[in-house]
């Protein structure tokens, strides 16, 4: 009996692209948005039969929407970035010093970057991202610019960033799955 190795069936194909890929995006649109309340929310035409699930981020070509919080099979409920309970992580763009993302209700076009290291350097202008330290949104989605510098910077500083998405005109999104969401909560919910 003879042996051979084929060596056209023992190459192994590794597809680089899948293989480091984080996101997937599922394209969707609004059919509801309010954006004058204390807690806005919207909803999307997308639900569990298109993979869409609690806790995944919504964004549009220009930045951060909000993120998924009910679902049924064919939409979702959207919590807007404008709405009072809303925390999303964030940073500046040009360094790494991470705050929290907040609406205090008053205008739509404008939110809150609070919990801001003293040490932080910004100026106005600068761009607000998302800082990639949660499992919705992957670091570097766009959010706004700094509209200005606090004369004096306390212990615990809260800016204005002007947002890049007119909240009151949005029609298109993009849901964000993490591929990797379920692994990193079980790693960091394991007590051994």
């Amino acid at each position: 009996m003879n042996t051979y190795l084929d060596s056209v069936s023992a190459n192994q194909i590794i597809d680089t692209i899948n293989l480091y890929q984080n996101f997937n995006y599922i394209s969707g649109k609004i059919i509801k948005n309010s954006f004058h309340k204390a807690d806005n929310f919207l909803t999307i035409n997308r639900g569990k039969n298109y993979n869409v699930f609690q806790e995944m981020g919504v964004i549009n070509s220009k930045g951060v929407i909000g993120i998924t919080d009910n679902i049924s099979n064919k939409f979702a409920r959207v919590q807007s970035i404008l709405n009072s309970k809303s925390n999303i992580n964030a940073k500046f763009k040009n360094n790494n010093h991470y705050g929290t993302l907040t609406w205090d209700g008053k205008d739509y076009n404008i939110v809150q970057l609070t919990d801001i290291p003293r040490q932080a350097a910004f100026k106005k202008g600068d761009t607000v991202v998302t800082g990639g330290r949660s499992t919705i949104f992957p670091n570097g989605i766009p959010i706004g610019t700094v509209v200005k510098v606090p004369e004096e910077l306390s212990a615990v500083n809260s800016i204005n960033i002007k947002l890049f998405n007119d909240m009151s005109n949005l029609s298109h999104v993009y849901i964000i799955t993490n591929l990797n969401k379920k692994e990193i909560k079980t790693v960091e919910n394991n007590n051994e």
